[in-house]
Order: structure tokens, then sequence, then C-alpha cells
């Protein structure tokens, strides 16, 4: 088994209601949730002209491969009604795996760990939550120091 970190984050509709959903659609056979960090509610990178996003992280234990897990991922959000039509835009889910075990993947398909998730502070925040010593496989930095050394992106911690 190895140890998985979800980033999830909704701007459209009942965003809380939509992260509890895709928690609970996530679990299921190969995918044991362990551990969920707070919410927390962070302004848009990228398109800034949108609603504000809810975050939080989520610690798995799973046996699915990477791209089991990624077309797993893409089902669900499709199920909660997410649309790929404007890049960085708003979206009623949104799934990434920030990191599996200290695997390192790179194809067409997946990135891993997420290619943009030292730059986030909606990734980093909620990741520094639960498991603030845990190790960048790429740059070998933990994830508070990560964050520490983060510049700007309002984020702001709602309830656990």
């Amino acid at each position: 088994m190895k140890i998985v970190y979800l980033g999830l984050g909704s701007n459209i509709g009942d965003r809380e209601a939509l992260l509890q959903s895709a928690l609970d659609a996530l679990k299921g056979p190969g995918l044991r949730l362990r551990r969920v960090s707070s919410l927390y509610e962070t302004e848009p990178v990228g398109l800034r002209d949108q609603r504000w996003f809810l975050n939080l992280a989520a610690e798995f234990e799973t046996d699915l491969f990477p791209r089991q897990l990624l077309h797993r991922i893409h089902r669900i959000e499709r199920q909660l009604g997410r649309r790929r039509i404007v890049v960085n835009g708003p979206r009623t889910i949104d799934i990434d795996i920030l990191l599996y075990g200290n695997a390192v993947v790179n194809t067409e398909e997946l990135e891993i760990p997420h290619p943009r998730y030292r730059e986030r502070r909606f990734t980093l925040a909620p990741l520094a939550e639960l498991q603030p010593d845990l190790r960048d496989p790429v740059t070998g930095k933990s994830v508070k120091d990560l964050l520490a050394a983060l510049q700007g992106q309002d984020a702001r911690r709602l309830k656990p």
C-alpha cells in the first residue's frame, strides 16, 4: 500500500458539499481515506475574476497504480459536473494527485508530483497541516519549507 495525497477544490455551487461528495466517492476498493485537512478558502490562481475556492488535502492509502487512480478521479469529477472548458476557470470539483508515495511519474497523461503544487498556497497550506515534514521527492524540500518560501496568494483556514 502506498500513501497518496490528493488536493481537492471547488468554486461553483455548494462547494463544501461537493468536496464531501468527492471524498465519499473516492473511498472504495483500493483507496482508503486516512486523514483530511481543514477547509481553506483561497483566492483563484490564473483566472482571477471568479469566485474563491474551497480547498483541502486528503491522505489516502492505496494499492491502485497511479493511472488507475487518475482514471477514478476523472470519473468522479465528471459525475460531479466537472467540465473542462476554460483553463484555470470555475469548476464544481477539481481533484489532483499531489504526491504518490515517493514516486516520480512523467508521462503525457500524468505528472507526479503535481507539476505546480509547490507554487500554490491552496495545495501547500492544507498539505502542511496534514504532514509538514513530508519531503518532495524531486526537490527534497519539506512541505513546510515550500510553504514558507511561497509569496502571496491568500488562503484562510476555515474549519477542520
